[in-house]
């Protein structure tokens, strides 16, 4: 097989430009290692290779004369299935969406291709993106490229196993409790969660299509989109293209992100935040994670043992709470209403997750107005950490890629360090850091004993998120990098 499946973005743009392959080649060796790969991941789900051939040839046509449509110019790539690209189908991973075809691309698609990206596929995701693994009644489920019997993640599975084993050139995923940062950790390849609010929502589903047919859309709370990557410049890459205000603000202000703050890895102020006893890491992970602090503070970085003043179990309750608000619209009518009837008896919402879910789905506005009021002063908190510090190393995740398992959500539980846990410790690191907007990037930083990837998430202050990505990239020179799965090499 081809390496070049396996060079990042970046490497793949420059080729075409210089005309060591085509468009029109890179498109078809991506073509022809998914016919012979993805059968074992089903990373991949719907394809339009007919009009992607068409359009890589006009763009090798468009380079024969001298012409550039952009920054992507002839990057065949995918785009995870919640996010509307015309031509394929567009379901969420939900039966009652299995035929929907969009009539035109979601904003960010847009911009991608706008800038001379060739999208050729989807990739899977869960139904409606309401799990940490991915698979779902239409396209069924999707394996880790390092472990087929292993989960890569969820909600942006697909996309995360798609560029590890070399089918893609570049994806876009969505993150609102770690959709991005849980499969990139997994699959060992870096992702960046935005801040919130710079990359529109318009063409997401949710909400259901076709519900907003103007410029108007229904951004939710906590939720952003970003993208995948095999390596960080990718990531800064494609975040400059998706950066965007909302279509009708852009009628008054434009979004210019800050250059890093340092130039160089040793000019960088990094706390560390390695593991919690409200949600402790399992040791095979911590033990990766130290390994490249240590390697880290070798090569001159400032790494300093100093977090945010924030108590984890707080700023947890407070997530969940406005998360499951944002979860709890989904909820159906019915349901719903039985919920608010049950609310008299909610149960022990710390040890039944189920009665946490229901409590938070319920609220009353005032409620949620007390959790976003609290949300705020956590936000203040973050950003006198920042005043003297450029990033903090966290977890992405308190274990590495664990076994498919499909019982009902709030049913599971999850092993750290031999004992059981709560199935919600796998959104408590990604939660830290999405209810107060910060910017997050994942960088694989090594391997497990067992051979598993292990990523560290470098958190950022808000709207600064070439720092954290810039971290990442100086970090490879150190320690980590991305490695293809053996399987797919």
């Amino acid at each position: 097989m081809n390496s070049r499946a396996f060079h990042s973005a970046t490497d793949l743009i420059n080729a075409i430009r210089h005309k060591h392959i085509s468009a029109l080649e890179l498109l078809e060796s991506y073509i022809e290692r998914i016919e012979h790969l993805n059968p074992a991941i089903n990373a991949i789900v719907a394809t339009n290779f007919e009009d992607a051939r068409k359009r890589a040839a006009k763009a090798d046509q468009a380079l024969a004369k001298g012409e550039t449509w952009g920054a992507l110019h002839g990057l065949p790539m995918t785009i995870k299935d919640n996010l509307e690209v015309v031509g394929m189908p567009c379901t969420a991973g939900a039966p009652a969406l299995k035929n929907h075809m969009p009539e035109q691309n979601a904003d960010l698609v847009q911009s991608l291709l706008d800038q001379g990206a060739i999208i050729f596929g989807k990739t899977n995701m869960p139904r409606y993106g309401e799990d940490i693994q991915s698979y779902n009644e239409v396209y069924g489920q999707t394996n880790n490229p390092w472990d087929f019997s292993l989960t890569p993640g969820g909600s942006s599975g697909g996309a995360a196993a798609a560029v590890a084993a070399g089918l893609t050139g570049l994806e876009i995923g969505n993150d609102i409790a770690g959709s991005i940062r849980h499969p990139a950790n997994f699959c060992g390849i870096y992702g960046h969660k935005p801040s919130f609010g710079i990359v529109p929502d318009k063409g997401m589903i949710p909400p259901p299509p076709g519900v907003f047919p103007g410029d108007q859309t229904f951004p939710s709370d906590i939720l952003v989109s970003g993208p995948l990557a095999r390596n960080a410049q990718d990531l800064d890459l494609a975040l400059g293209i998706i950066v965007s205000p909302e279509r009708p603000e852009k009628t008054a202000w434009q979004i210019h992100l800050p250059e890093p703050r340092k130039k160089r890895l040793c000019d960088y102020r990094i706390g560390l935040w390695l593991n919690d006893p409200a949600c402790p890491v399992d040791s095979q992970v911590g033990n990766a994670l130290q390994n490249a602090a240590d390697a880290l503070a070798k090569s001159g970085a400032q790494i300093v043992d100093q977090r945010p003043d924030i108590d984890f179990n707080s700023a947890m309750d407070i997530f969940f709470d406005l998360l499951n608000g944002v979860m709890g619209l989904g909820v159906p009518p019915k349901m719903f209403e039985e919920w608010i009837c049950e609310a008299q008896n909610p149960g022990d919402t710390k040890k039944d997750p189920m009665a946490r879910f229901k409590r938070g789905a319920i609220q009353r506005h005032r409620s949620w107005l007390m959790q976003d009021a609290q949300r705020q002063i956590l936000r203040h908190k973050w950003a006198d950490f920042f005043k003297d510090h450029d990033a903090v190393l966290c977890p992405a995740t308190c274990v590495p890629a664990f076994a498919h398992d499909h019982q009902p959500f709030h049913g599971r539980t999850i092993t750290v360090n031999g004992k059981p846990r709560p199935y919600a410790d796998l959104m408590g690191w990604a939660g830290l850091t999405n209810m107060v907007y910060l910017p997050a990037t994942i960088a694989p930083v090594g391997m497990t004993l067992s051979g598993l990837p292990v990523g560290i998430q470098i958190v950022g202050p808000y709207l600064e998120d070439r720092t954290p990505i810039h971290i990442a990239g100086l970090m490879a020179d150190v320690v980590g990098g991305y490695h293809p799965p053996e399987k797919f090499v």
